[in-house]
């Protein structure tokens, strides 16, 4: 007699399970990619921006107390004047969502002619101020301000906008040559004349992307690719402060007077500050031991405040803000939007990315301050002014899907959807 052989009795359920799965997939990809109403993208960008931008006057209060009053300015000199400048960052943002895309498009030409006039006026003026070997701050009377970071926002919006006219042309050398390429690489190159070497690299980040999504010839992008990495080798090769941060990220500390010194207690501040922290104004690596704490090093003292907890809020915090943007990019078919947005996504996120890697020990000290959250009236009020300008454009592309049957304005052309960025190819189960 032979062994009676056991089957499992399939249900209806089970063989349904792959189509439920796929339905799931691609009702998560959907909402990921803004193909539904934008209203979560408005409230991932503007919670997101909010935490952030809160969370950075808290870090500053805390980081910059010690050396304030070492100065005599009192424990909240630092930080009165970030609330003051986070105030008018907020002001600008709301300015910013309301005006219609055609102001915002009508903007790029001026606001790249005028990036370009305060850069040249800091490198070859004597309005150039020098502040730890960079010489990128605009001083006028008791005024300082720093144009580069204006070069970032101006940069977004005047690529996109001279790309939009050449949209169906890029794939040709000539036409995606001129005149951004040339552009980007004047802004590029008047940064540079001030030794800044980090605000040069979130350039040439912002460009790329915006080189890349707008489907320019590959020959164009990778030609800025390798300028741009060899001009960075060069910079660095050819200054002795710069290699000497290169040397210093690839070897040891020996006494206070060593270059490694401030990286090398931001690890400190990162390692002792544990799962939840020392606690808010706790910090003992703010004792002279990491200098100016309050910019590009305040997440290490955030990090030894609020533990690998505050640090993971910050991380999902950016992680958020890059979704919402990227789904106000990814909903739009118009081209002036869709590379604003990549170009905004770049500088906000990319420019986290490098001081979250800067201060932790992955690549050397490039000088670069988290976005929101460093002190720094000028980088604070750009930055919200950069999420005005997106919600802007989510408050535009969700009127347009309400009225789906209204014809576009003569200065905002409905073109086609840019075919540069990949999608996971969900069909419909049959």
């Amino acid at each position: 007699m032979s062994p009676i052989e056991l089957r499992p009795v399939r249900s209806g359920a089970d063989d349904d399970a792959p189509e439920h799965r796929e339905r799931l997939l691609r009702r998560m990809w959907r909402v990921l990619e803004g193909r539904r109403a934008l209203d979560l993208s408005v409230l991932l960008i503007s919670g997101c921006t909010a935490l952030l931008t809160v969370l950075g006057l808290v870090m500053v209060l805390s980081s910059s107390s010690v050396e304030a009053i070492g100065t005599g300015g009192g424990s909240y000199a630092l930080f009165l004047r970030q609330t003051a400048w986070a105030v008018a960052g907020v002001a600008a943002l709301l300015v910013f969502s309301r005006l219609p895309v055609r102001v915002l498009k009508a903007m790029a030409w001026p606001a790249f002619g005028v990036a370009v006039i305060l850069l040249a006026l800091v490198a070859f003026s004597p309005l150039g101020v020098t502040v730890g070997g960079n010489r990128n701050w605009l001083g006028i009377g008791g005024f300082r301000m720093q144009p580069s970071e204006a070069a970032k926002l101006a940069l977004a919006l005047w690529a996109a906008a001279v790309l939009e006219r050449k949209h169906r042309l890029v794939t040709q050398v000539r036409h995606a040559l001129i005149p951004v390429l040339p552009g980007g690489l004047l802004l590029l190159g008047l940064v540079m004349a001030g030794s800044d070497l980090g605000t040069a690299i979130i350039l040439a980040i912002v460009l790329a992307t915006v080189l890349y999504v707008a489907g320019t010839h590959w020959g164009v992008f990778l030609t800025f690719l390798a300028l741009s990495v060899l001009g960075i080798l060069a910079l660095t090769l050819l200054a002795p402060h710069r290699m000497v941060r290169v040397q210093a990220w690839m070897g040891d500390c020996s006494d206070a007077t060593d270059p490694c010194f401030q990286p090398a207690h931001g690890m400190y501040a990162l390692a002792s500050g544990g799962w939840w922290g020392a606690g808010l104004g706790q910090s003992r690596q703010k004792w002279s031991y990491i200098p100016e704490a309050e910019n590009d090093f305040i997440f290490t003292i955030l990090g030894e405040e609020l533990g690998l907890v505050g640090t993971l809020v910050v991380l999902l915090a950016y992680l958020g803000l890059a979704i919402g943007i990227y789904r106000v990019a990814a909903g739009t078919t118009s081209t002036f939007i869709r590379l604003s947005t990549w170009g905004i996504l770049a500088w906000l996120v990319g420019q986290a990315a490098v001081n979250i890697a800067m201060v932790s020990g992955i690549i050397p000290v490039v000088g670069v301050p988290l976005p929101f959250i460093s002190y720094g009236g000028s980088a604070l009020t750009l930055s919200l002014s950069a999420v005005g300008i997106v919600l802007a454009f989510a408050r535009h592309e969700r009127r347009r899907a309400v009225q789906p049957d209204a014809r576009p304005q003569a200065d905002e052309p409905d073109t086609d959807p840019l075919p540069v960025i990949p999608t996971p190819a969900l069909q419909e189960p049959r």
